[in-house]
C-alpha cells in the first residue's frame, strides 16, 4: 500500500478495520484515542480501585499470579506485586520481534485496554500510544510464549520498557529504556492495581504476528496469480479452464475470484490464440488447470485468517475482566490464543500451498515433454544446465514448507505447576510463518525467471498486454539466459519484485477485479 508520513489516526477501540492496522503495521501513523472511551476507562477502573480498597481477595489485585493466586498480598504491597509481575515474566529469548510488530502490539494492546473492561487508568493507555508515536520500539524477544494466559513473556518486555527498565530501540539502536523515554519526553509508567496483569495477559503479540504474516504475504499471493498466468502462456496452456460457468457451479468464493484473476491476466494474449485450433493436447497439467481451485481454497482460507485476526485485534483478552456496569470482575480465560492459533495454522497451509503449486509448475516447465519447450529452458541443453538446479532449490524450499505447515495448535504443553494445563501455542504457529513466506516467495522467484525465460522461446508471439509488463519488468534487471551463468543475484532480483509489491501493482491496474481480502 501507499506509505504516507504523519498521518494520524484516530483509536476507537471495538472498531478497527483491516485498513487501520495495515496503516499501523505499514507505518509510523500518529494515533490518538477516541475521546468517548475515556469515560469507560475512568469507570472500570473505578471498580478494581474498590477492589484494591477492600477486603476481598481478587485475583490479580490484591492475590498472587497463577497457582499462587490464593496468596494474599497487602495493600501496602500492591503496587510491587504488578512490578514484580512484569520483572519476573521478562523471560523471552531469541531475536526482537520487528518494529512493524511492535507498532501492531502497542496499538491493539491500548485498544483493548481502551475498552474499559481492563481497570487501568488512562494513563496506561497514553503511555502506549505516546511510546507509539514518539517511534520508540520496545525490544521484545520473539520466542517464550506458549499462547495461553495470554502472551506473557513478549508482553513483559514491552510493558517493562514502558517502566523505564527494560529496553528499546531508537533508530535502530538499542538503548536502555529510561533514556529512550528522557530523549521523547515520556514520563515512566509507574504501574497501580492490576495494571501489570492487564497489560500482560491478551493475545497482542500473537494477534500482531498473525497480523504481520497475513499482510506481508498479500503482495506475494498476488504475485502469485501473476505469474501463475505468465507460466500457463509459457507452456501455451488454455484459457478454458477458467471459464466463469466452471466455477459457478462450485460455488467456492476464492475459486470464483481467482479464474475472474486467470482470466483478466490472459486476455488478449497473442499466445493464446495461436494454439486454439488445432493443439493436440487435450487438458493441461493439473499446476495449470487446477490453479482456480487450489489457490482459489488458499484465497477462502487467509480470508478466514483476517476476518479472525481482525476480531482479536478489537477484542478484550485479559483477566479478570471489569464489568463497571455490574460493579463485578469476573475470572475467565479470553487470553487463550486457540482462535489465532488455528487461524495461524490454516495460514500457514495456504502458504505451504501457493509454494507447492509454484513448485510443480516450475518442474512442468523444464521438462520438454510436458511443456514442449527445449529442455530445462536452454537453448543448448547438455553443454548448459538451464534451470535444472534453479527448480532443485524450489523443490527444497517447498519441502522445508511442509515440515513448518506441521499444525501447532495441536501441541500444548503444561504450564505454571499444572494451572495452565492447555496452551495453544499461537504466539509460534505465527511466528514460523515469515519463514514459509519467505520459502514461497524464494520459490516464486524462481518461477518468473522461469516462465519469462520460456515466453522468449515463443517469440514472436506475444503474451496479454499485462504479462508482458510482467516480463518487461523483470528483465530490467534481470538478463535472458543465453548460457548457462550466475543465477542466484537474478533469483534474488526477481524474489524482490515478488515481495515489494511490484507485480501486485501489475494485477491492481487491471479493471473490475475482486478485492483481495473480503472487508472485515
Amino acid at each position: 500500500m501507499t506509505q504516507t508520513l504523519n498521518l494520524n489516526l484516530v483509536l476507537k477501540p471495538g472498531q478497527l478495520t483491516l485498513e487501520d492496522l495495515q496503516l499501523i503495521h505499514g507505518q509510523v501513523v500518529q494515533l490518538s484515542l477516541h475521546e468517548p472511551a475515556r469515560a469507560d476507562i475512568r469507570a472500570s477502573q473505578q471498580v478494581v480501585q474498590r477492589a484494591a480498597d477492600g477486603d476481598a481477595p481478587v485475583y490479580g489485585v490484591n492475590t498472587g499470579f497463577g497457582k499462587l493466586a490464593n496468596q494474599r498480598i497487602s495493600k501496602e504491597q500492591l503496587h510491587t506485586l504488578q512490578l514484580n509481575l512484569i520483572r519476573s515474566h521478562s523471560v523471552g529469548v531469541g531475536e526482537p520481534l520487528a518494529p512493524e510488530i511492535m507498532r501492531l502490539m502497542m496499538a491493539t494492546k491500548a485498544a483493548s485496554l481502551a475498552r474499559g473492561y481492563s481497570g487501568v487508568r488512562e494513563v496506561v493507555v497514553d503511555t502506549l500510544l505516546a511510546v507509539h508515536n514518539a517511534g520508540l520500539v520496545p525490544y521484545v524477544p520473539s520466542q517464550g510464549s506458549v499462547g495461553a494466559s495470554g502472551d506473557l513473556a513478549p508482553l513483559a518486555h514491552m510493558t517493562l520498557a514502558l517502566l523505564g527498565e527494560g529496553e528499546m530501540l531508537m533508530e535502530g539502536r538499542r538503548m536502555p529504556a529510561m533514556a529512550a523515554l528522557q530523549q521523547a519526553g515520556i514520563t515512566p509508567l509507574v504501574l497501580g492495581a492490576k495494571e501489570g496483569l492487564a497489560l500482560i495477559n491478551g493475545t497482542q503479540t500473537s494477534t500482531a504476528l498473525a497480523l504481520h504474516a497475513l499482510l506481508s504475504f498479500e503482495p506475494v499471493l498476488e504475485a502469485a496469480l501473476v505469474i501463475g498466468a505468465l507460466t500457463i502462456d509459457a507452456a501455451r496452456g488454455s484459457d478454458g479452464p477458467f471459464d466463469p460457468r466452471i466455477h459457478q457451479l462450485r460455488g467456492q468464493p476464492g475459486q470464483i475470484d481467482v479464474a475472474q484473476y486467470y482470466r483478466e491476466l490472459l486476455k488478449g494474449s497473442a499466445i493464446r490464440n495461436s494454439h486454439l485450433d488445432g493443439d493436440d493436447r487435450v487438458q493441461d497439467p493439473y499446476c495449470l488447470r487446477c490453479q482456480p481451485q487450489v489457490v482459489g481454497a488458499c484465497l477462502d482460507q487467509l480470508r478466514h485468517g483476517a476476518l479472525v485476526l481482525v476480531r482479536e485485534a478489537n477484542a478484550v483478552t485479559d483477566n479478570p475482566l471489569v464489568f463497571a456496569a455490574d460493579g463485578v470482575m469476573l475470572s475467565g480465560g479470553n487470553f487463550h490464543a486457540e482462535p489465532v492459533a488455528l487461524a495461524a495454522d490454516g495460514m500457514a497451509l495456504a502458504i505451504a500451498e501457493v509454494g507447492a503449486i509454484a513448485e510443480r509448475r516450475i518442474a512442468m516447465l523444464i521438462d520438454a515433454s510436458v511443456s514442449r519447450l527445449p529442455p530445462f529452458l536452454t537453448a543448448d541443453a547438455g553443454l548448459n544446465s538451464g534451470f535444472m538446479i534453479a527448480h532443485v532449490t524450489a523443490a527444497a524450499l517447498a519441502s522445508e514448507n511442509k515440515s513448518l505447515a506441521h499444525p501447532a495448535s495441536v501441541d500444548s504443553l503444561p504450564t505454571s505447576a499444572n494451572q495452565e494445563d492447555h496452551v495453544s501455542m499461537a504466539t509460534f504457529a505465527a511466528r514460523r510463518l515469515q519463514a514459509m513466506i519467505s520459502n514461497t516467495a524464494h520459490i516464486l522467484g524462481i518461477e518468473l525467471l522461469a516462465a519469462a525465460q520460456g515466453i522468449e522461446f515463443l517469440r514472436p508471439l506475444t503474451s496479454s498486454t499485462a504479462l508482458e509488463e510482467v516480463h518487461a519488468l523483470l528483465r530490467k534487471n534481470v538478463p535472458h539466459m543465453v548460457q548457462d551463468h550466475y543465477l542466484a543475484p537474478d533469483i534474488e532480483h526477481a524474489t524482490l519484485l515478488v515481495r515489494d509489491g511490484s507485480l501486485a501493482q501489475i494485477l491492481h491496474k487491471l479493471p473490475k477485479l475482486p478485492a483481495l481480502w473480503v472487508p472485515a
